[in-house]
């Protein structure tokens, strides 16, 4: 099967799909009207459309109905349901598969009649529609007429993101909790600055000698930065508390080996690929009961779920893995071993692999 994915070039997600549909044998093309900023293999070959931002994704109908014409794949799938699922429809290409991604469903139809208007549009002209989560599938339903939407969550390389590849100093007295994030509102990094406050005060008060070994990790670049050092400042934990700035996705696996727990609180979240691969690590995850991520984490077994925008909740669970050595580490070992079973790239790919077959099965029975 030879398949386009008309998506941004720029993202490792993009990359990832490509590469691990290759190795279940599918012939892959990229078209994007975004850079290729990553580096592709040269067997997986990246037309650049010659038209960006907005007005790029109706500009571009010709060039793409050109390198289509060229390609001649047996089915599209299109990745985000806004920009490029906006061109895809205007060239009127099938069968095509139309992935939703967040924003596009949680955030741009509320822009403006227009935006859903064309979101609408966009979805119900797709063949089939794909959705990393149930949550994001139940969002997206708001706007579609009938048609089913199928589950096809991102993967995680198991063999990056492997505690393994990395030293551990069995001497370290520190314990490191964190996130790894862009610095935006939407994701609750001043909620989750709260709850490490509130973690460190108790603690201080309660296991003053114990306080002295917390240490606190913000990775991650984004708008929000600059208020939120003064956050930590206001809440009297920027001495212990580190902002990286942002960090390649090369370099997550060994900022990730440096957390004993990791943190999600994010006011939205379409599926949760860092809590995916945290868990991957060995980390033991406390994340908010938003969008997908109850769905990456078996609460409980692998980490805790807690209230939205509750920082003493997060606060408790986060120490209770403080105080509780044996169970962070039987949290490591079924983290671990629920991404191996539920989001290795192998089994994420195959479950899109089928979705295409599907499509194109039902499409040739039209």
């Amino acid at each position: 099967m030879r398949v386009v994915l008309l998506s941004s070039a720029s993202s490792i997600h993009t990359l990832q799909w490509a590469n691990h549909l290759v190795e279940l044998g599918l012939g892959v093309h990229i078209i994007s009207q975004h850079p290729a900023a990553l580096s592709f293999p040269k067997y997986i070959p990246v037309h650049i459309l010659p038209f960006k931002g907005f007005l790029g994704y109706f500009l571009n109908i010709l060039a793409l109905k050109k390198f289509l014409k060229e390609i001649k794949p047996d089915l599209l799938n299109v990745h985000y349901a806004s920009g490029y699922g906006t061109t895809a429809r205007l060239v009127n290409f099938h069968p095509y598969v139309l992935s939703v991604w967040g924003s596009d469903v949680f955030e741009f139809p509320y822009r403006s009649f227009f935006h859903k208007w064309l979101l609408c549009k966009n979805l119900n002209s797709a063949d089939m529609i794909a959705s990393t989560s149930l949550s994001m599938a139940s969002q997206t339903k708001l706007f579609v007429n009938n048609k089913k939407i199928e589950i096809t969550p991102f993967g995680v390389n198991l063999d990056k993101f492997h505690p393994s590849n990395f030293m551990q100093n069995s001497n370290t007295k520190s314990i490191c909790i964190g996130t790894v994030k862009t610095l935006k509102h939407v994701y609750g990094i001043d909620i989750l600055l709260e709850a490490l406050s509130i973690v460190y005060m108790d603690m201080k008060n309660e296991f003053p000698q114990l306080s002295n070994q917390l240490k606190f990790k913000i990775v991650g670049g984004g708008t929000d930065i600059d208020e939120l050092k003064k956050l930590a400042i206001k809440l009297g934990i920027d001495h212990i508390t580190q902002f990286t700035g942002p960090v390649s996705h090369e370099d997550v696996p060994g900022e990730l080996n440096q957390l004993d727990i990791y943190v999600a609180l994010s006011r939205q979240e379409s599926f949760g690929v860092a809590v995916v691969e945290a868990q991957a690590m060995g980390i033991p995850v406390v994340v908010s009961n938003i969008g997908g991520l109850p769905e990456v984490v078996k609460n409980g077994q692998t980490g805790f779920i807690v209230d939205s925008e509750n920082p003493q909740q997060a606060a408790t669970a986060i120490k209770k893995l403080i105080l509780d050595t044996e169970l962070r580490n039987s949290m490591s070992d079924q983290a671990r071993q629920f991404v191996h079973t539920h989001f290795s790239w192998p089994s994420c790919a195959k479950k899109m692999s089928q979705v295409y077959q599907n499509t194109l099965n039902i499409f040739k029975a039209r």
